[in-house]
C-alpha cells in the first residue's frame, strides 16, 4: 500500500532510498492563479496514510540550518541508533512541517516527520537520542505541487506561494503550517523531486 495516493488511472513508480518502490496513482490538475502571469502550476490532491512517525523538532534556527541539524538524527535512528540496534531502511518521502508568518516567510521552527517502515509500525524501536520522538499521526489529505533541484528555504516559500495562488477561490487549506518533502538522498545530483503539501481543511 503506497504511503500517499491520488485518484487517477496512471501509475508511476519511484525508487526509494533503500531500493523500495513506492507506487503512486496520480491525477494532475493544472491551474494558473492570477499572479502567475501565465505560468502553469501543476498540483494534485492526495491522501497520505497515517501511522507512527519518528519526529525531530528544531526551533530558533532558520529552516535550512534547522534541517541540517534534524535530518542526521532521523537518519541515525533509522540506521540503528535505537534500543534494538535495528536498521530499518529509509522510506520516502521524508517530510517536514514549516510554519509561515503572515507575509509568507518562514518562522524559525520546523518539525521533521519520518514514517516508520511498516514492519516496525506495531512496535517501533525506542530512539537512543532523546530529541527523536515517536508520534502517531492520522492520515492527511494534501494539495501537492512538485519541483526539482536541491531545495532551499527560498524555493519552498516560492513554490508554496505559487500553489496558494493556484488554489485561490477553489480550495481551503490550513494556513499556519505546511509540509515540505524530499524523495532523494543528498548524493543524487539530477532528477531530484521535492514537493509542497498544503493540508486540506
Amino acid at each position: 500500500r503506497p504511503p500517499c495516493s491520488a485518484s487517477g488511472a496512471r501509475r508511476r513508480q519511484h525508487v526509494g532510498h533503500d531500493r523500495k518502490l513506492a507506487v503512486w496513482a496520480r491525477r494532475d490538475m493544472a491551474l494558473a492563479g492570477p499572479e502567475q502571469r501565465g505560468q502553469e502550476v501543476t498540483y494534485e490532491e492526495r491522501t497520505c496514510e497515517g501511522g507512527k512517525f519518528a519526529t525531530v523538532e528544531v526551533t530558533d534556527k532558520p529552516v535550512d540550518e534547522a534541517l541540517r541539524e534534524a535530518m542526521p538524527k532521523v537518519v541515525k535512528y533509522v540506521g540503528g541508533t535505537n534500543d534494538k540496534g535495528a536498521w530499518m531502511g529509509m522510506t520516502v518521502p521524508i517530510s517536514f512541517a514549516v510554519f509561515p508568518s503572515e507575509d509568507g516567510s518562514l518562522q524559525k521552527k520546523l518539525k521533521v516527520w519520518f514514517r516508520i517502515p511498516n514492519q516496525f509500525q506495531s512496535n517501533p524501536p525506542i530512539p537512543s537520542d532523546e530529541s527523536v520522538k515517536i508520534e502517531e499521526r492520522d492520515s492527511i489529505t494534501v494539495y501537492s505541487t512538485q519541483f526539482g533541484g536541491y531545495a532551499k528555504e527560498a524555493d519552498y516559500v516560492a513554490h508554496a506561494a505559487q500553489l496558494r495562488a493556484a488554489l485561490e477561490g477553489t480550495a481551503t487549506y490550513q494556513k499556519d503550517v505546511y509540509f515540505c518533502t524530499g524523495y532523494d538522498p543528498p548524493m543524487k545530483p539530477y532528477g531530484r523531486r521535492n514537493e509542497i503539501w498544503l493540508l486540506k481543511t
